[in-house]
């Protein structure tokens, strides 16, 4: 490398970053979540596991408006807006997923983590997350609807899931609140879709 390279480096390196990713919009107060209302009835690794039942639960697919920490507020057929100064802590299909995993195995049912296990359950969970938000266009309401795809021995079973609940404010706090109640809901329901299959 030349000297005039070498320089030109260093001199662009000691400029700090180029690109500033979220520029100068305040952090918001709080990062919201949602988890399982209810705890594992069985403490991981005390029974065994029956591979053939057991599911791996793959993160769900999303359309463009959740693919945001962002939360989504619908007002028309046409228009989407967010709520004000309120994120998730990181996109709604990851912790929706690890809200259906808490949930199943609270019901009984072994779920395989593919990534730290290296291997998959005998059924498979797939599906999209349609919506995770507010939606203002008649009333004002959260919903939460999961188009659900079971794949295992018995063949593929598709169904879809939806749960609405009321808010009362509009801000991250009672969103989030009420969000987690319908999901976990929506989680309740594919759980006992699930052990209905076998």
């Amino acid at each position: 490398m030349t000297r005039a390279a070498l320089v030109a480096l260093l001199f662009v390196g000691g400029c700090g970053p180029l690109v500033q990713v979220g520029g100068n919009a305040t952090p918001p107060d709080a990062l919201y979540t949602v988890s399982a209302t209810t705890p594992a009835a069985v403490p991981a690794g005390q029974v065994p596991v029956d591979m053939v039942k057991a599911v791996t639960v793959d993160i769900p697919a999303v359309p463009g408006a959740l693919q945001s920490l962002r939360i989504p507020v619908v007002v028309s057929d046409t228009s989407i807006q967010y709520v004000p100064a309120a994120q998730w802590s990181e996109q709604p299909n990851r912790l929706f997923q690890r809200l259906l995993a808490d949930t199943l195995t609270h019901g009984g049912v072994a779920v395989i983590d593919q990534r730290s296990s290296g291997t998959i359950g005998g059924r498979r969970l797939t599906g999209q997350l349609m919506a995770f938000g507010v939606d203002v266009r008649e009333g004002q309401i959260v919903r939460v609807r999961y188009d659900a795809t079971l794949a295992g021995p018995e063949g593929v079973r598709q169904r879809r899931f939806e749960r609405e609940a009321p808010v009362a404010r509009i801000d991250g706090a009672s969103v989030s609140a009420a969000l987690n109640s319908a999901a976990n809901a929506v989680a309740a329901d594919v759980a006992s879709w699930i052990g209905k299959q076998g």
